[in-house]
């Protein structure tokens, strides 16, 4: 589908007497031959001998810097000598072949006579003093010779029929002579590959058409084309590992001969009829070309390296000019992409796609003047695949094209995928919207009078201008509703050039400006446009105006909507400024590129104008901006730049402004933007409208995809447009989530539910989407606008998103359809059911009510609502309707036995009304219903057995709150089982509702210490009163769980109040450092004895333990701390060791650690065929176990195994520093715990006297605290904070099992961002000279 576009295009002309820019060219002798300067991209031409002036003067055209623009060459002199005459006949001797070495500034030029002269150039020796050596002569003539591709050998066939294979020293390798005798190295046999008859036919062909394919109709025996000159010709594969050799034997049949780099014969070609001298081998090795001249025809045909015969394509002789053919050459470029066909005075460019030859481009090179052209001397750039030269006898013309398409506008509506395909004067059209036709067929083929040069197709496609030698037709293309009719030719404005001005004045590109106004770039003295304006007329007299473009290189018709004030074609200069042309007026535009672009495409999005182009590198620009490094083609649509990457993959950009544009990651699964597509497709055109776009493969096949990019974006404008009906439908047809249709605007949706029925139309078309509805919004998930800047949701919105959608959308449904009830029966019933969760006894009610209407409507409506839901449950819910008719109409629509239901239903139907409705709902399990039924059928024993039963207890009270009596019985059975299932502190309250004492007593006092006040205050409520023995038992079971609760403060009080024990009370109370309380008791009740005997005591205790915590804390900080720095810094010193075991390697790195040199932080390690490094740790794909043990952990037994160690947290771990680390958060916390203890002690230690006691601890208290103070500062340190707070989300996306899966919880928490513990100060006594 490409053409060739050409793209730059120079011209050096022999300079005439008067001519402005003199040069130290001969003018009289002609161009006889070329090369490239691959290093300059310059061409080395070379001039003479003719029979006037023997001698061969050397030349570099190059382009001009300053004085001229770069369309035109400059020609500077390198050397000049001599070429004595070989022949006897005085004629002149005759170039074979030049070839220029950037290595060492060297042209090798090889003569017929067997001359071998280089020129080495220096970059100080002035020009034409460069130094000339001829290396040798061979005798008796050289007939072709050839450079190998990598310069180091050189094949020479010799006028003897000897060919010899050199160094680049010119020392020979082998010589190797070119006999009858090679003749018979083979036998070919061909089985007919690409022939007719072994193609399938169909099953109708006749018997007597078939036949053997390897059986030849005609044999070829080798004759000589009329037209052949004797020449030979040599041509190397593109590797340089083969050369073949085309040599004309005896004067009898030409033969090409394949010899390997050693000068060994490998293969000889096959006999073929009118054979001639042209050959070239395509770089890629597999076929090579050559010139079989036919009485009616002159083909080009392929020969493989075997010598058998593979295809073959007719050339195309202009019709005016026969005699231009009689002389041909062939020439592959380097990428094997293009074949050039070289003639007398024109050159052919063609291309193959589908098994098809394409005439892409076809360039006049001769002089204007003459009748008798001399063939030019054509040659391809080495590295720069589509950059030719063509010397001829009187200008040297370097062309460089661009393969392109030639496509429509990718804006709709106006987006009909049109394409037009150049094949020499045929232009193949074909609107992919209307027809997807394959290539080499087209939707119309279009004959113009000369070969197509361009063509262009307006933005707005309903014209197209084709750009040919003779002028420009134009077509107007024809819109008949959603299709393209054929294109109608209009008119034709031709050039009206003569016969010279066509060799001398090459049009180049074309573009539309509107509608019906033409631009063309064409070459003349300089280069220039000219515009001619369409008026409708077949003849189209009116001129041509010209306007000035000398720096201009390329042509383009934007693509923006149809606006007046942006008419014109957009120009593109060689240093990539950009400027609209409109009535030969050049604007310069806001945007440029940082230099030429080859590939271009313009829109004006939202006001701004945005220029893309493609380098020839990959490098995909918006204006002067970078998007990316690999693309390798790429369209622009109404909201999206769309291009394909050398990773296969087709991206999608939201257009934006410049700075906005976001280019998508390779991430094919989880961004809508990127898909992949197969192996080196390229794009054809975007069909917006369509959601589609055409790829084109390497083969030539086109393949047609529907990216969910271009979908979403189309279904987002339907809705958006209230085109529901098509939103729906394509997301039927291309797998789109329904909820879409909702999601993207709810409130829209909500307002139009109405007229999204009236579009979508078919019931069952409603059914699909109210059945595939659901409460997630897929604009936030699977569908999350991929777009910047998107508008987030509302808080409105958010707020509605909490309600049910599926309600709120069924409703919205049902309030619209319930108008037209029988006609929309259907969908009514499914919008019940799809209710979340299912509203299936309104489903229900609406078949009840119909079978009160409409008998068979009910029956349609019964047997549509078993298809949606399992029947069972349909029959359950029916019968939990109490409607036994519509019951059994849902039973027979079941695969229930009638013995099953029948019986069942007869008997309901002789119970009373509540005696069945019990019935029913006790079958059905709806307890508490049936409880209601049991109630108003007034049998209170059956409601206490069944309230019992089934557990029914606060129903059973809620029911009977207002009847008191029957409340306090159900109340009781309550009490009784809430005693049961010991919750006693609730059995208690309700039996003390009931003033059940003795019963309360007992579950209050099994509630233990929480409900001691009310345990106490029951037993003395109990009639007849508890004995003070009782009450002294539950008084002392009491302050026993109080002080294992360590709530002494509660158990002095029992002692006190109800044991009457002083001593008691006194020791609970310093058992709680309540020392204030204590001795406040002591001068109550006036026992001074024991101070001594208890309170000093419990102080001494109290010391004691005091002492012995701090001094455990202050030794487990001293041990701790230490080793979760030690364990720290061997983890960032040696994280491979640390966290892997032991290092099974020898070698040291640059630190001095054990670390293999291969070993890096990335899993990358060669030393490991399991998991390397972290990625056991962090989560990261291909771990599959440990270095030391590979050991699977992926089992949940495994995993219980790792918990416990992690539990245990043993020394030499990877968990001992998460264990230690959670150590001494709880001392700390622990520490901070106690401080009010410490305080209170230290308080009654200086009441009683024992200052230096209370120093002791107060100095104990504060180193303690003190070390916590730095434990804190080491072990949760700030900078850890802002460490953890750069680290990337590893703890997104997959996440490894078993064993693995302890490990890496256990590092993703240490990771995490921890809160460090507080530590708040110690107020010390005054007394004892502390401060805080």
């Amino acid at each position: 589908m490409r053409n060739l576009r050409n793209i730059g295009h120079s011209v050096f002309r022999d300079p005439v007497p008067d001519s402005p820019f003199p040069t130290a060219a001969s003018a009289s002798a002609p161009f006889s031959a070329s090369c490239w300067d691959v290093s300059r991209d310059e061409v080395i031409v070379a001039r003479g001998p003719t029979a006037r002036d023997a001698r061969i003067e050397l030349s570099r055209v190059v382009k001009h810097t300053h004085e001229r623009p770069p369309c035109h060459l400059k020609s500077r002199n390198i050397a000049t000598w001599d070429a004595l005459c070989p022949n006897e006949d005085g004629s002149p001797d005759v170039i074979r072949s030049i070839h220029y070495f950037s290595d060492t500034l060297t042209t090798c030029v090889i003569m017929a006579g067997g001359d071998i002269v280089t020129v080495t150039e220096d970059e100080e020796t002035a020009a034409g003093e460069a130094h000339i050596e001829i290396v040798g002569t061979l005798s008796p003539s050289i007939s072709a010779a050839r450079w190998s591709p990598d310069e180091e050998l050189l094949a020479i066939a010799t006028g003897d029929a000897k060919v010899l294979f050199m160094s680049r020293s010119f020392d020979v390798i082998s010589e190797v002579g070119l006999s009858e005798e090679d003749l018979r190295l083979s036998k070919h046999v061909s089985v007919g590959w690409g022939k007719k008859e072994t193609q399938f036919i169909g099953k109708g062909a006749k018997a007597k058409g078939l036949r053997d394919p390897t059986i030849p109709e005609k044999v070829d025996e080798g004759a000589l084309s009329s037209n052949d000159d004797g020449r030979c010709t040599i041509s190397w594969r593109g590797d340089g590992a083969y050369v073949a050799v085309n040599f004309l034997q005896q004067g009898q049949r030409r033969v090409i001969r394949v010899y390997n780099r050693d000068g060994e014969l490998d293969s000889v070609s096959e006999p073929v009829d009118g054979l001639e001298g042209a050959l070239s081998w395509r770089p890629e090795g597999n076929l090579m070309a050559g010139i079989q001249r036919l009485s009616d025809r002159i083909d080009v045909v392929f020969f493989e390296r075997n010598g058998l015969r593979h295809g073959q394509f007719t050339l195309r002789a202009p019709q005016d000019s026969p005699d231009v053919a009689a002389e041909l050459a062939l020439e592959w470029n380097s990428d094997s992409t293009v074949l050039a066909v070289i003639m007398k005075d024109r050159v052919q460019l063609w291309t193959t796609g589908n098994y098809h030859w394409y005439l892409k481009q076809e360039f006049l090179c001769g002089d204007g003047g003459s009748k008798h052209h001399q063939s030019s001397k054509f040659a391809w750039h080495a590295e720069k695949p589509l950059l030719c030269v063509a010397a001829t006898a009187g200008k040297v013309l370097i062309n460089e094209y661009i393969f392109t398409i030639a496509r429509g506008p990718g804006v709709s509506p106006h987006d009909f995928g049109a394409v037009a395909v150049i094949d020499g004067q045929t232009l193949k059209f074909t609107p992919f919207r209307t027809a997807n036709v394959p290539p080499p067929m087209a939707f119309d083929e279009l004959e113009v009078e000369s070969p197509i040069i361009d063509v262009t197709i307006g933005r707005d496609c309903n014209s197209m201008a084709v750009l040919h030698r003779g002028g420009v037709s134009f077509f107007e293309l024809i819109i008949q509703g959603p299709r393209m009719l054929p294109p109608k030719l209009a008119s034709t404005a031709s050039f009206r050039k003569t016969h010279a001005q066509l060799y001398e004045e090459h049009v180049l590109q074309v573009g539309l400006s509107g509608s019906n106004e033409v631009h063309v770039l064409q070459m003349s003295e300089d280069m220039e446009i000219v515009r001619h304006t369409f008026d409708g007329t077949q003849t189209n007299e009116h001129g041509w105006q010209k306007t000035d473009a000398t720096s201009i290189t390329t042509i383009t018709t934007p693509i923006v909507p149809p606006v007046v004030e942006e008419d014109g074609v957009i120009a593109q200069d060689w240093r990539g400024r950009l400027s609209r042309i409109i009535e030969g007026e050049h604007l310069p535009l806001p945007a440029e590129f940082a230099n030429f672009l080859p590939w271009t495409s313009y829109i004006t999005h939202s006001g701004e104008f945005l220029a893309f182009g493609q380098a020839r590198n990959g490098y995909l620009y918006c204006n002067s901006t970078l998007l990316a490094r690999n693309c390798t083609s790429f369209v622009v649509t109404k909201h999206h730049l769309i291009f394909t990457t050398t990773n296969h993959f087709v991206k999608f950009v939201h257009l934006a402004t410049e700075e906005e544009l976001e280019v998508p990651q390779d991430d094919p699964e989880n961004d809508e933007r990127c898909r992949s597509i197969e192996r080196g497709g390229r794009l054809v055109v975007a069909m917006p409208s369509r959601m589609s776009i055409v790829l084109q493969m390497p083969r030539g096949n086109l393949e047609t995809i529907y990216p969910r990019a271009m979908v979403l974006s189309g279904i987002r404008d339907l809705i958006e447009a209230k085109n529901y009906g098509a939103a729906f439908a394509t997301c039927r047809t291309q797998r789109v989530d329904m909820n879409l249709l909702y999601d993207h605007r709810p409130e829209q949706f909500l307002e139009h539910v109405g007229l999204f029925l009236e579009q979508v139309k078919d019931t069952a078309n409603i059914d699909l989407f109210l059945s595939t509805l659901k409460e997630e919004d897929v604009t936030r998930t699977m569908y999350k606008d991929t777009k910047a800047g998107a508008a987030p949701q509302s808080q409105e919105a958010e707020t509605a998103a909490k309600e049910s959608k599926i309600n709120k959308i069924c409703d919205a449904v049902l309030a619209k359809l319930k108008t037209q009830k029988n006609a929309n029966l259907q969908n009514i019933i499914t919008a019940h059911v799809c209710k979340n969760p299912p509203a299936l006894d309104d489903g229900l009610r609406v078949v009840a009510d119909l079978m009160q209407e409409h008998e068979a409507l009910a029956e349609r409506a019964v047997e549509h609502i078993c298809f949606l839901v399992d029947v069972n449950r349909l029959y359950d819910h029916a019968l939990g309707l109490y409607n036994l008719e519509l019951t059994l109409l849902v039973a027979q629509q079941s695969q229930r036995d009638p013995r099953e239901y029948l019986p069942f239903i007869q008997e309901l139907h002789k119970m009373p009304e509540l005696q069945r409705k019990y019935t029913i709902d006790d079958k059905l399990g709806n307890h508490e219903k049936a409880l209601d039924h049991l109630k108003a059928l007034g049998d209170f024993e059956e409601v206490k057995t069944y309230t019992v039963k089934h557990k029914l207890y606060q129903h059973a009270l809620s029911i009977y709150r207002h009847d008191e009596q029957h409340h306090r019985v159900i109340t009781d059975l309550f009490a009784a089982h809430l005693k049961s299932i010991s919750q006693f502190k609730e059995a208690g309250l309700a039996y003390e509702s009931l003033n059940s004492y003795h019963d309360a007593t007992d579950c209050y006092l099994k509630a233990g210490a929480a409900c001691w006040r009310e345990c106490l205050y029951v037993a003395q409520q109990q009639d007849p009163p508890i004995t003070a023995q009782r009450l002294e038992e539950v008084a002392s079971d009491l302050a026993d769980a109080l002080r294992e609760a360590k709530d002494y403060a509660a158990a002095a009080t029992i002692h006190m109040e109800y044991l009457s024990s002083i001593e008691s009370a006194i020791q609970s109370l310093c058992k709680g450092y309540l020392f204030a309380d204590a001795l406040r008791l002591v001068a109550l009740h006036k026992r001074r004895d024991l101070l001594e005997s208890h309170i000093d005591s419990g102080l001494a205790d109290a010391f004691s333990s005091s002492i012995e915590f701090l001094a455990d804390c202050k030794a487990q900080l001293k041990a701790q701390v230490p080793r979760i720095l030690e364990l720290r810094k061997k983890a960032k010193e040696d994280p491979l060791a640390f966290y892997e075991g032991e290092n099974p390697f020898g070698s040291k790195n640059a630190d001095g650690y054990d670390i293999p040199d291969d070993i890096s932080i990335a899993a990358s390690s060669r030393a490991t065929t399991s998991a390397s490094m972290f990625t056991r740790y962090t989560g990261k794909a291909g771990s599959v176990g440990t270095v030391g043990s590979n050991v699977s952990r992926a089992t949940s037994k495994n995993r219980r195994r790792e918990e416990k160690k992690r539990a245990r947290g043993r020394k030499g771990t990877v968990y001992e520093e998460e264990y230690l680390v959670n150590s001494v958060r709880r001392l700390v916390e622990r520490v901070e715990g106690t401080k009010g203890e410490v305080e209170r002690l230290v308080f009654g230690l200086v009441r009683r006297d024992m200052q230096e006691r209370a120093r002791v601890i107060e100095e104990a208290m504060g180193v303690v605290l003190e070390g916590c103070r730095q434990a804190v500062g080491e072990v949760w340190p700030q900078e850890e904070k802002q460490q953890v707070e750069g680290e990337g989300e590893d703890g997104e996306g997959w996440r490894p099992v078993g064993g693995d899966g302890v490990l890496f919880e256990s590092l993703e928490a240490m990771r995490a961002k921890q809160t460090a513990p507080v530590v708040t100060g110690f107020e010390k006594l005054a007394l004892l000279g502390g401060k805080k």
